[in-house]
């Protein structure tokens, strides 16, 4: 098996998906161009010799369907030759990108890919694409469905997180990435986006509030109360794990992932693709894993593929350096942190997707390239990247630094 190294990263910021957002006159196709762009122009690529480009893309349906990634490279000018293939795992969707190029490149099918994703969510709604998972009682009565929230309400009583524990988490995300933005930590990885007129729509990511405390959260109502009850959702959740009474509903936006526009790429190769293009690697990608977990917490899946992982790797947590957890919600992270008891100083250090934003399809390349930045800043070397997914699966990928 070849070495796999990452070459460059780059991410738009995150713009609100709403329509009053940044981000919402950027359709996908143009969001994944404008990093294929950036990817290009300052790594002085030769966009024939791009053997693949691997897009996440969760809701692609209208006009982030028909394979995204192959038309961004219309949008983008890059040479016909360079192919593009678009995948789906939900939320997990861009790390798996990065693994799929991994395992290509590995092999020695390929020498230079290009993965990530995209996720235009103020023009495309979560849930849009719809699905047999959500629709199909003959799947879905089986698999336990419920809406994510319920899941994490359901972590959090099942594992003892307190209203106070998820807010101080979310508080925790917030300060981080607003200190991360303002030293200037993403500054070499972030690439503005622009209009057709050259004018700046966004630099930074704009679904952070900074400043916000216990006692601003404290004011937000639990958002998935009324799923659970008059949607019987809340019985679906007690049915599968009866050991729980009656949830404790502690989630709501602030402690959530926010609903954002962006994309993210990571520039990955051989060796020999390397020196072809006359890159300089960053890293290498150790190892990675998939798993199916319980459909019904949903969201655990990420202690399940560590697990999983660093038995495949031959490592220990303690091998680590730092881990980036995507934050869907806050009990998701904390459960995490609760079974390898990782303090949160190894953690999602520059905050997460509660306080910038969660764009489903792209999320994954953006945490990898996150904490590949953080592992130079502070000059360590490993950092293990992981997400959970709907449906009850998990996603995980080790990278150590060259």
């Amino acid at each position: 098996m070849a070495d796999v190294f990452v070459y460059d990263h780059v991410r738009t910021p995150r713009g609100r998906g709403k329509k009053d957002g940044s981000l919402h006159e950027v359709p996908s196709v143009r969001l994944a161009a404008h990093t294929l762009n950036a990817l290009r122009d300052r790594n002085g690529l030769d966009t024939r010799k791009v053997d693949d480009i691997i897009m996440g893309c969760v809701d692609a349906i209208g006009e982030a369907g028909g394979d995204i990634a192959r038309a961004a490279t219309f949008e983008a000018g890059y040479a016909t030759e360079a192919p593009g293939i678009q995948i789906n795992r939900f939320c997990a969707s861009g790390l798996d990108a990065i693994n799929l190029a991994a395992g290509k490149i590995a092999q020695g099918a390929d020498d230079i890919v290009i993965a990530g994703g995209v996720e235009s969510m103020s023009r495309i709604g979560i849930g849009a694409q719809g699905g047999a998972w959500f629709m199909d009682p003959s799947v879905n009565i089986p698999a336990y469905f419920m809406p994510q929230g319920v899941s994490a309400d359901l972590i959090a009583t099942k594992y003892g997180f307190s209203r106070d524990d998820v807010d101080a988490y979310a508080v925790e995300s917030q300060n981080r990435a607003a200190h991360a933005w303002k030293n200037g930590y993403f500054d070499k990885s972030v690439v503005p986006v622009k209009d057709i007129n050259g004018l700046t729509l966004l630099d930074r990511d704009e679904h952070m509030r900074p400043g916000t405390d216990m006692q601003a959260l404290a004011s937000l109502n639990a958002s998935f109360a009324m799923m659970a009850d008059m949607g019987g959702f809340g019985a679906v959740a007690i049915q599968a794990h009866p050991e729980v009474e009656a949830l404790n509903h502690v989630h709501h936006a602030g402690n959530s992932s926010g609903i954002v526009d962006g994309a993210g790429l990571v520039l990955l190769g051989s060796k020999k693709g390397g020196k072809t293009m006359g890159l300089e690697p960053r890293a290498r990608i150790k190892a990675f894993a998939n798993i199916g977990s319980d459909p019904a917490l949903m969201l655990t899946g990420p202690v399940d593929v560590t697990e999983k992982l660093l038995k495949r790797a031959k490592m220990k947590i303690s091998d680590i350096d730092l881990f980036e957890l995507n934050e869907a919600f806050a009990a998701v992270v904390l459960r995490y942190q609760q079974a390898f008891d990782i303090p949160s100083d190894k953690i999602n250090v520059n905050g997460g997707a509660i306080a910038m934003g969660h764009p489903l399809g792209a999320t994954g390349a953006m945490i990898l390239g996150t904490v590949l930045d953080e592992l130079e800043r502070r000059n360590l070397n490993t950092a293990l990247v992981t997400l959970c997914i709907g449906a009850g699966m998990g996603t995980a990928t080790i990278i150590e630094r060259v």
